[in-house]
């Protein structure tokens, strides 16, 4: 039987008491049937306030320079939110059309 590595230390040896999981190393007890479903709700809002899904599409709504680039994401230009990242900075990983994938903060898109 293999048991999930510890969320918070990423140690592998974890052992099961009753329905809890225990990190022997950090001692994080954690509920894997619970972690599955904080996992899925991850609250990620657009410009608008409207909460975002992976696989929405979402368009610029400002002009954004690319980092290490002097290409500009011009106002309107198309994407498709290919998953959700939990973070201050960049929460969605996108492939953004004529461009191909990037990071993008969603206080900067709208939903489609």
């Amino acid at each position: 039987m293999s048991l999930p590595p510890c969320p918070k230390c990423s140690s592998e040896f974890v052992y099961q008491d009753q329905d809890m999981l225990i990190c022997p190393e950090c001692a994080h007890e954690w509920n894997p049937s619970q972690a599955l479903a904080e996992e899925e709700t991850l609250d990620i809002r657009d410009a608008n306030g409207t909460q975002l899904q992976e696989g929405d599409k979402i368009t610029f709504i400002k002009d954004l320079k690319v980092k290490g680039s002097s290409q500009v994401l011009k106002i309107g230009t198309k994407a498709i939110i290919k998953r959700m990242v939990e973070g201050k900075d960049h929460q969605l990983d996108c492939k953004v059309d004529g461009t191909g994938d990037m990071m993008v903060t969603a206080k900067f898109v709208k939903k489609a």
